[in-house]
């Protein structure tokens, strides 16, 4: 019987992002009451993943974790087994703009809400809004993380943001203060592959999220689901297209998921106006379910971490100094832009 080699890591994170979060980011009133639908989410995806025998990553905003209405569902992924990650304690995708000090301070407030809800002290961290600066890298070593996961690297960031500004009730204060989120047209030129950073406070390892090699066009779930509202068959061609060329390229995919691949508008309709909001929940998990599928039938399914364990024992992986273009900004720069509007329509 002829010996089978073991099939490639691809790892598989769901940014556990509330719905404050994105009413905040919008520019929409009343996020600061911290709506929240984890209670709906956590079970529909624990139950999927159940199905499916499957450990992925979760990142959890820290502000979610210190809330009493959500510690049951967010003590439920760890209790599931399931890696914890930190996406910081306020998800403002300004986090560039931050100093180091206030870095330091966002990072272990939501260690220290994180691991009192369950328990598990995070090493993997993503930035909201892929925020990422030398600064956070630099915090992230000190705090002895294993890998970052905040590079997105496609051409399509200034699209979706653009239209995300169409949706939104923002002031110009508020658009400058937003202007790199989902990343700038350069990060289409970053590595698909993982590498590690050099900070000047040790190396760090960097999974990016994954895109199409060679093209560089989102794969996520979210962009998949938007793609299958026009047709659901062209859709998975799609993803089943961005397989081969991982496999081609010698790439292990890491796949992003959200809690908006789970639910509808009926679910949480002030986040109707998201893309693919009008497809039934259950057809979306349908879909999700299929890209999982064919994901397992050339790739292991694993978590962050055991991914980039698995990665840490490769001496071959290249190496590169952090290049945002934030922090080119002076600091005075920064902190006015960081200052002007705090989270939309309701200020903090």
């Amino acid at each position: 019987m002829p010996v089978t080699s073991p099939k490639p890591l691809a790892s598989v994170s769901l940014d556990l992002d509330n719905q404050w979060s994105y009413m905040k980011i919008h520019g929409d009133p009343g996020w600061s009451t911290f709506p929240t639908y984890l209670h709906l989410v956590v079970p529909r995806v624990l139950q999927f993943l159940k199905e499916r025998n499957l450990s992925i990553t979760f990142f959890i905003v820290g502000q979610d974790a210190a809330l009493d209405v959500n510690r049951e569902p967010i003590s439920a992924l760890a209790a599931a087994g399931h890696e914890i990650g930190n996406h910081s304690f306020s998800h403002e995708p300004w986090l560039h703009l931050y100093s180091e000090v206030e870095i330091e301070s966002e990072l272990a407030r939501a260690e220290e809400a994180v691991e009192r809800a369950t328990g598990k002290h995070p090493i993997g961290f993503r930035g909201p809004g892929f925020s990422l600066s030398r600064a956070t890298l630099r915090v992230l070593c000190r705090r002895g993380y294993l890998y970052d996961a905040s590079t997105f690297p496609t051409f399509l960031g200034p699209l979706a943001r653009a239209y995300y500004f169409m949706t939104a009730n923002l002031s110009a204060a508020e658009k400058r203060q937003r202007g790199a989120l989902f990343g700038t047209f350069s990060e289409g030129f970053r590595p698909l592959r993982p590498y590690r950073w050099r900070t000047g406070d040790g190396d760090l390892l960097e999974i990016p999220v994954t895109t199409m090699p060679l093209f560089k066009i989102p794969i996520h779930a979210s962009y998949i689901l938007y793609l299958s509202g026009f047709s659901r068959a062209l859709a998975l061609l799609y993803f089943r297209v961005a397989l081969r060329l991982c496999l081609v390229t010698g790439t292990q995919p890491s796949l992003l998921l959200h809690p908006l691949d789970f639910l509808d508008r009926h679910d949480a309709p002030p986040l109707a106006f998201f893309p693919a909001m009008n497809l039934p929940s259950a057809a979306k998990i349908e879909v999700v379910g299929e890209m999982l599928r064919l994901l397992a039938q050339h790739f292991e399914i694993v978590s962050m971490e055991r991914h980039a364990r698995a990665l840490a024992l490769l001496r071959q992986l290249p190496s590169r100094e952090p290049d945002f273009p934030g922090d080119a900004l002076p600091d005075s720069v920064r902190a006015e832009i960081k200052g002007q509007a705090t989270g939309g329509s309701a200020h903090t």
